[in-house]
């Protein structure tokens, strides 16, 4: 069902979001963005892909973790030296989709409108270099597994539920799945049974 009424957005980083979309919040710290999409709990996130391009990155994991209703649009500006290795790292990190993002506000603002349906929003010729790396198996040395991802995957790998994983750590049962399901994405593995093979074979646990 196609989104009614201007997008509510929450801008991580220094840009400015088009005039037809609602920004209810905006950060530049990316540390803070986590705690702040979810007390606020927006269409979107618009994340910009700046000088603080890594900090961003680490954070993505627990933010969609943490609030999976808040897809992430993660931009660049025109000047990116490497739109290829920018949009496999956000994706890897979570992301939904990714724009070089060229001063055309109209654009930008279809983009976000997109993500709020559903969509999965790329740019020219970024789809297929997503689609051509998540169609190749992962390769165990370059699996890089935030602190949180490992900590789930070790309770999984030992056999505890979701339900005995989230008590562990702390966490709702839904973070915990949210957790799992990015890790059989990124390492295009179809479940937990899988997963658990490969951790154990490639010394991810």
């Amino acid at each position: 069902m196609a989104t009614s009424g201007p997008v509510t957005v929450v801008v991580i980083g220094d840009l400015a979001a088009p005039p037809d979309v609602r920004v209810v919040a905006s950060v530049n710290d990316p540390r803070r963005a986590p705690r702040l999409v979810d007390d606020i709990r927006p269409q979107v996130v618009l994340a910009a892909l700046g000088r603080d391009r890594d900090a961003l990155l680490a954070v993505l994991p627990e933010l969609t973790a943490r609030v999976p209703g808040a897809p992430v649009l993660a931009v660049s500006g025109p000047g990116s030296t490497d739109p290829a290795a920018d949009v496999l790292a956000a994706v890897r990190a979570g992301a939904r989709g990714y724009l070089v993002v060229d001063g055309d506000p109209d654009a930008l603002a279809d983009a976000l409108r997109r993500t709020a349906d559903g969509e999965a929003v790329f740019g020219a010729g970024l789809a297929e270099i997503v689609l051509e790396d998540y169609s190749r198996p992962a390769d165990p040395a370059q699996v890089r597994l935030t602190p949180r991802e490992a900590d789930v995957l070790r309770l999984v790998v030992e056999g505890l539920t979701a339900r005995q994983t989230a008590t562990r750590l702390v966490l709702s049962p839904r973070t915990v799945e949210n957790h799992v399901q990015r890790v059989l994405r990124r390492l295009g593995l179809p479940n937990r049974a899988a997963l658990v093979r490969y951790a154990v074979e490639n010394g991810l646990v």
